[in-house]
């Protein structure tokens, strides 16, 4: 952990996201030798694609609407799915959850994540296991930019439209990819995104904050 800690402080820069600018979070910079590596050079280090590094479109405009609407989440039980640099998560300790998880696959989340929040003076757990299918023992699910491949994308969708039909709150940040569910969703807010070009197609993203339809 702590030489994974000392990697990342190291090859990223503390930045505020353009839509979250009350949250600096470690991030990769283009000035920095990490990031001017190609893959073939990210893959000798061991180094799996790194999606703690970049503050994604629908985090950005779900950490926002948390940032703004604090009694969605405040005083609640809170699982950031998918987490990434945990900017939702961070999001809904700053605007006052009770206890927030922040759920990753990928090892490297967990340091980085320990970084963001440490960073922004809130509390956190990580957690590694795959929770999908899981039953609830959250008030509030968070879940940004989570559908890059059908076959998962569905599947979540799946699981997450139960825990709500059961109660829990969920809340999805998302700039409408190809495998979003858009059909099975209404959109609560949307916002213009200025995002990072090397990790998305366009440099300005329109995210929407989107529920499950009644």
């Amino acid at each position: 952990m702590n030489n994974r800690q000392q990697f990342i402080t190291e090859n990223t820069r503390l930045q505020a996201p353009p839509l979250v600018p009350e949250m600096p979070l470690y991030l990769a910079a283009d000035d920095l030798p990490l990031w001017q590596a190609g893959e073939s050079e990210l893959e000798k280090l061991d180094l799996p694609a790194p999606f703690w590094a970049f503050a994604w479109a629908g985090g950005q405009a779900l950490a926002r609407y948390i940032l703004d609407q604090p009694e969605i989440v405040k005083a609640k039980r809170v699982l950031d799915f998918g987490a990434g640099s945990a900017i939702a998560g961070i999001a809904a300790a700053m605007a006052g959850a009770d206890h927030v998880l922040c759920s990753e696959i990928d090892p490297w989340c967990d340091p980085a994540i320990t970084l963001n929040a440490t960073h922004n003076n809130v509390e956190v757990e990580v957690t590694l296991d795959n929770l999908v299918g899981s039953d609830s023992l959250w008030d509030v699910i968070l879940a940004a930019d989570i559908c890059y491949e059908n076959a998962p994308a569905r599947r979540i969708a799946d699981w997450l439209h139960r825990l709500d039909k059961n109660g829990t709150t969920v809340l999805v940040g998302d700039p409408g990819r190809t495998y979003f569910p858009q059909d099975r969703f209404e959109r609560l807010a949307h916002y213009q995104v200025k995002t990072d070009s090397r990790v998305e197609d366009t440099d300005l993203r329109n995210a929407g904050v989107w529920r499950f339809k009644p």
